[in-house]
């Protein structure tokens, strides 16, 4: 038997403000986008924002659906809006912040496994990792370089 060590880099930073500013941008973008959120039934809202090689953004929300789990997460809203509209684009950074109706989020709020396996997809795709921000409604956000900090055992094409 061998054992495999796998180890995740992921950089913090105290809140909105110490992001560089293209993030901050990004992430006020995620944020307002967030109160778009479809979500009567776990009524958890988050807010997607996407930078693109082209210099364009893509905005998505969570829209969720009395026939669950027909709903789409946020990620996901952005993300297939992004290869819809800009097909050969690149996703560059994918900023996340989520927000309960409920409960204070102060912790940040990584994506869900459906969507950390449709960001492996488009990283995989485009050959090029997507640097990736998340927070929940204030307080700390995390930065990862790369889906494979938070899916390091990724299935893809290659695996078919």
């Amino acid at each position: 038997m061998k054992e495999i060590n796998i180890t995740t880099k992921i950089e913090v930073y105290e809140g909105i403000s110490d992001l560089p500013s293209e993030i901050q941008s990004l992430m006020e973008q995620a944020i307002e986008t967030r109160k778009n959120a479809y979500a009567p039934y776990s009524r958890f809202r988050v807010g997607a924002a996407i930078l693109l090689d082209n210099g364009k953004i893509i905005l998505g929300s969570n829209q969720e659906n009395a026939a669950y789990p027909s709903g789409l997460c946020a990620e996901r809203v952005a993300i297939f809006q992004a290869g819809a509209i800009y097909p050969n684009a690149k996703i560059v950074k994918l900023a996340i912040t989520a927000a309960s109706d409920t409960n204070p989020t102060l912790s940040p709020i990584p994506p869900c496994g459906a969507c950390r396996q449709s960001i492996a997809e488009y990283e995989f795709k485009q050959d090029t990792p997507i640097e990736i921000y998340f927070m929940g409604e204030s307080g700390e956000v995390y930065k990862s370089n790369s889906i494979n900090n938070l899916l390091p055992l990724s299935f893809d094409k290659t695996s078919l």
